[in-house]
C-alpha cells in the first residue's frame, strides 16, 4: 500500500509540474540518439521528445501559443500539436510544418507514426537536449503509444522518438486568413492558417483594390501572425499574396479580405497548395 502511494504521489507531482510550465521539459538521463532511418521511403531522424500541459490536453491553457493557432483542440488539429525548439520553430517561420512521429523505445510504444503541426515554441535550455526537441501536447505524446497505454508512455516524460517531415494536407480546406483583433484602417494583421504542403511561410504579401496598387510585404508580428503598418489609410478589399519557406512555392488569393472585414475573424480563401512538399 505505501509504494502504491508513493507511486501515485510521484504521478500526480509529474503531471502537475508539466501543466503548470507550457513548453518546458525535465532533466532525464541523457539519451542515445540513432541515425537517420529511410525503411519505409522517408527520412526519419532522431529527436527527443517531453509533453506538457493536460495528459489529453492540447498544449497551454489557451489551447494557442507561440505560433498564434486558434483552438488547436478543435479540428483540423485534434490537439495533436507540438512545440519545437530553433531548429524546428525557425524563430516562427517554422509555424504550421507538418510532422510525422513515433518512438520505438519504450514498452508502451506502437511504432506506428502520428501526424503532427508546430504550433508552439520550446523556449527552454531543455529542449537543447537535442539538436530536434518536441515538446508535444499530451494528446501527441500519448499518440504514440499502443491503444490503451497512453497513460504508461506519457510516464516516461521525456525519450527519443523518430521524426519526418512530411506535407500538411488539410482535406476539404482551403488557406484561411484570420484578422487580428485590433487591425484598423491603419494596421493590419493576419493569421495564416491550413496552408497544405510546405505549410509554413516565408513572405506575406497583401495588395490594396486601389488604382496602381502594388505588392506591399507584411512583417513578421509573431509566429504565424504577419503585420502591416500603414502611413496611410488601407483600401479594401484586399488580396494576399503568400510564399513558403520550404520550398518557395506562391499562391495569391484574389480579394479574400473585404473592405468592411470585420476584426477577429477568419476569411476563407478560394485557393490552396497542393499536399506536396
Amino acid at each position: 500500500m505505501a509504494l502504491s502511494i508513493s507511486y501515485s504521489f510521484a504521478t500526480l507531482a509529474l503531471i502537475s509540474i508539466v501543466t503548470l510550465n507550457p513548453c518546458i521539459a525535465f532533466q532525464y538521463k541523457k539519451l542515445n540518439y540513432s541515425s537517420s532511418d529511410y525503411s519505409d521511403g522517408l527520412t526519419w531522424i532522431s529527436g527527443s521528445a517531453t509533453w506538457y500541459g493536460a495528459p489529453t490536453g492540447a498544449g497551454p491553457d489557451d489551447n494557442g501559443g507561440g505560433c498564434g493557432f486558434k483552438n488547436v483542440n478543435l479540428p483540423p488539429f485534434n490537439s495533436l500539436i507540438s512545440c519545437g525548439n530553433a531548429a524546428i520553430f525557425k524563430g516562427g517561420k517554422g509555424c504550421g510544418s507538418c510532422y510525422q512521429v513515433k518512438c520505438t523505445g519504450h514498452p508502451a510504444c506502437s511504432g506506428q507514426p502520428s501526424n503532427i503541426v508546430v504550433a508552439d515554441e520550446c523556449l527552454y535550455d531543455i529542449c537543447s537536449d537535442a539538436e530536434h526537441h518536441f515538446d508535444m501536447s499530451g494528446t501527441t505524446f500519448g499518440s504514440m503509444a499502443i491503444p490503451g497505454q497512453e497513460d504508461y508512455l506519457r510516464h516516461a516524460g521525456r525519450m527519443v522518438i523518430l521524426f519526418a517531415r512530411v506535407p500538411c494536407n488539410y482535406q476539404g480546406m482551403n488557406v484561411a486568413f484570420h484578422v487580428e483583433e485590433g487591425s484598423n484602417p491603419m494596421y493590419l494583421a493576419l493569421l495564416v492558417e491550413h496552408t497544405n504542403g510546405d505549410g509554413d511561410l516565408a513572405l506575406v504579401e497583401v495588395l490594396e483594390s486601389t488604382p496602381g496598387a502594388t505588392w506591399t510585404p507584411l512583417r513578421q508580428s509573431w509566429g504565424a501572425i504577419w503585420r502591416l503598418d500603414s502611413n496611410h489609410p488601407l483600401q479594401g478589399p484586399f488580396s494576399v499574396r503568400i510564399t513558403t519557406l520550404t520550398s518557395g512555392k506562391t499562391l495569391v488569393a484574389e480579394n479574400v479580405i473585404p473592405a468592411d472585414y470585420v476584426p477577429n475573424t477568419v476569411y476563407e480563401s478560394a485557393v490552396q497548395f497542393s499536399p506536396e512538399l
